[in-house]
């Protein structure tokens, strides 16, 4: 079975990050290593994350030197990543870790190379999400799949699984929550094998801390069109021909 790393940006979460690590530990199989990337905390996240570093070999723990936001977070996170699998975790708990198992099957069984989780697919327990969010979730995924034709569901899903020479090697620059929209555009651009399974999802309100916003939203409509329109493959990756499916690298 592929190792698995498992990346969490996290910023303010002392409420949370401990129910996350806990979790993760007991129930994600072939475990490689947790890195968590905290992204300039001021509460008592690093205290609590140090802790578990030191009660665990495979939790590390590396502080941003001031808050930088997600995207930049995660990539410090794939940078300090070994796993043959790499995923993305939240660190709010709106997240369950029971569904990481489920999502990178396909990767284990080598039918897809790049996993998603969908909060909207039948069958998945989930909170109702609040109106505006939603609509704003089914605008940019609409117009994300018109681009890369793909037929994702929620592509603004923390859950993405990838092999890890994939995300390695992408060459990422967006900001804030940029990552969700260029990481799509730009696996796209590889015509890989990709996935989508259903996951449960408890979304938190602004005044519990949700840090996604207004601005975010309108962000990703720019992402969108820069990533698949003004942003070649040969600028998306580091060591292209490594990462491309053999027919194309015999052309």
């Amino acid at each position: 079975m592929k190792s698995i790393s498992i990346i969490i940006p996290a910023y303010n979460e002392e409420r949370t990050i401990s129910g996350v690590l806990d979790a993760i530990a007991s129930r994600v199989e072939n475990l490689a290593e947790v890195i968590i990337i905290d992204d300039g905390s001021k509460d008592k996240t690093a205290e609590i994350c140090r802790a578990y570093e030191q009660a665990n070999p495979l939790f590390h723990y590396f502080p941003q030197p001031v808050n930088m936001g997600k995207t930049e977070a995660l990539k410090a996170g794939f940078g300090h990543s070994t796993g043959e699998i790499v995923i993305v975790q939240d660190a709010d708990l709106e997240y369950d870790p029971m569904d990481i198992n489920k999502i990178v099957a396909p990767i284990q069984k080598d039918e897809a190379d790049v996993v998603f989780g969908s909060r909207f697919q039948v069958g998945s327990p989930r909170q109702a999400f609040y109106l505006r969010s939603y609509l704003a979730n089914r605008l940019i995924t609409f117009c994300s799949n018109l681009f890369t034709g793909h037929r994702f569901s929620d592509v603004e899903t923390c859950y993405k699984a990838f092999r890890g020479d994939i995300i390695r090697g992408m060459i990422i620059t967006s900001e804030r929550f940029g990552f969700e929209i260029e990481v799509t555009a730009k696996i796209a651009k590889l015509k890989i094998r990709v996935a989508e399974v259903g996951i449960s999802y408890y979304g938190r309100s602004y005044a519990e801390g949700k840090k996604i916003g207004f601005r975010d939203g309108l962000m990703a409509l720019f992402y969108i069109l820069k990533y698949n329109v003004f942003c070649s493959r040969k600028d998306s990756f580091r060591d292209l021909e490594s990462l491309l499916p053999i027919e194309e690298q015999l052309v």
